[in-house]
């Protein structure tokens, strides 16, 4: 799992839930390669942490790219003007050549100031000495981003946190559409909770079909499917399919189809050593996968054993690398999703 994950996001509405009672801490220091847990931190202590009368006088955002440490430094040591606290936020952060002098002031920060340090698709160096002095005097919240196969059980939760239940195959359709873009999932949601009939709470896969726009039945999760049943001919017709759609990239698919083969793989070892292994030994195994789909594994390991699945694997990076302009020559990115399609099945 990716680190840190789940816990920023317990940690993340933690803070919300604070800010909107009112507390606040000096110093927040927001990074990650995943921009949706700090913008969301980031937002609600702006909405949150001045009313509306305060914030003409109390509130300043600038850019990293625009501003230096002393600039910064400055308006945090002013004091609010008729408020208990004013704002300073400094958003991309990451730009500020200087960024790390800005320890000097969270050495020794103002209860009466909030600094919101944002830093976008960027980490401080938790060697340093920023890093250091905002975890002692504020918060840190550090958000890594999700492997393409924890996406499905984020959306889950994601849609659990919202008062929705998802089907399984639902979110694998989305996190199939979205990839690891948290943002994205949010936005594809507001646009569906629109459509959906009032008092709706459960999605089905044929709801993300008809309100986010992507076929069940012309995706890379079908066709993994059908490639785990060896159904030769529909897996052929969904990899040509695909192939042809506009928003098709080798590369995604690649990363599917592997990440769906190493399952296969460990659960056909798992299986080789344990005919019957136990619940918690088949979550490992499969790490990401619904129960719900246990059984299309069962079917994959009999028909791609340990020997045969490491061969798909191997055959898997070499497509990669035909993929990335290596030894591809004249084929397009569809003709080598149903040339290696065809492979698979012949294995």
């Amino acid at each position: 799992m990716a680190k840190s994950q789940v816990d920023a996001g317990a940690q993340c509405r933690e803070i919300i839930e604070k800010a909107k009672a009112g507390v606040f801490s000096p110093v927040y220091l927001l990074m990650g390669d995943e921009p949706y847990y700090p913008d969301l931190v980031c937002n609600a202590v702006m909405e949150y942490s001045l009313d509306e009368f305060s914030r003409d006088f109390n509130e300043t955002v600038c850019y990293g790219s625009d501003v230096d440490a002393d600039t910064v430094i400055t308006a945090a040591r002013r004091f609010p003007m008729m408020a208990e606290r004013q704002l300073v936020v400094v958003k991309e952060a990451q730009a500020m050549r200087d960024l790390e002098q800005l320890s000097v002031y969270c050495e020794n920060p103002l209860d009466s100031t909030v600094l919101v340090i944002l830093m976008r698709g960027s980490s401080a160096d938790k060697r340093k000495s920023l890093y250091k002095q905002c975890v002692k005097n504020g918060v840190v919240v550090e958000s890594n981003a999700l492997r393409d196969y924890e996406m499905a059980s984020w959306i889950s939760r994601y849609y659990t946190s919202r008062g929705l239940e998802i089907a399984p195959d639902a979110a694998a359709l989305l996190a199939e559409y979205a990839g690891t873009d948290m943002g994205k999932i949010v936005v594809e949601t507001d646009k569906l909770l629109k459509n959906l009939p009032e008092g709706a709470v459960s999605v089905s896969a044929s709801d993300i079909e008809k309100n986010v726009g992507i076929s069940r039945e012309y995706s890379v999760f079908e066709l993994t499917k059908e490639l785990s049943g060896r159904n030769g001919a529909k897996a052929l017709d969904v990899a040509v399919h695909i192939g042809q759609s506009v928003r098709f990239a080798m590369p995604m698919a690649i990363s599917a189809l592997y990440t769906h083969f190493v399952r296969i793989l460990r659960y056909g070892a798992l299986k080789e050593n344990n005919r019957h292994p136990d619940k918690t030994e088949i979550a490992a195994a499969l790490q990401g996968v619904n129960p719900y789909f246990w059984r299309e594994y069962d079917v994959a390991v009999a028909n791609y054993p340990v020997r045969k699945a490491m061969e798909v694997i191997s055959l898997l990076c070499d497509y990669d690398y035909k993929s990335k302009g290596g030894d591809a020559g004249e084929a397009t990115p569809g003709d080598l999703l149903v040339e290696l399609t065809n492979k698979i099945l012949n294995i």
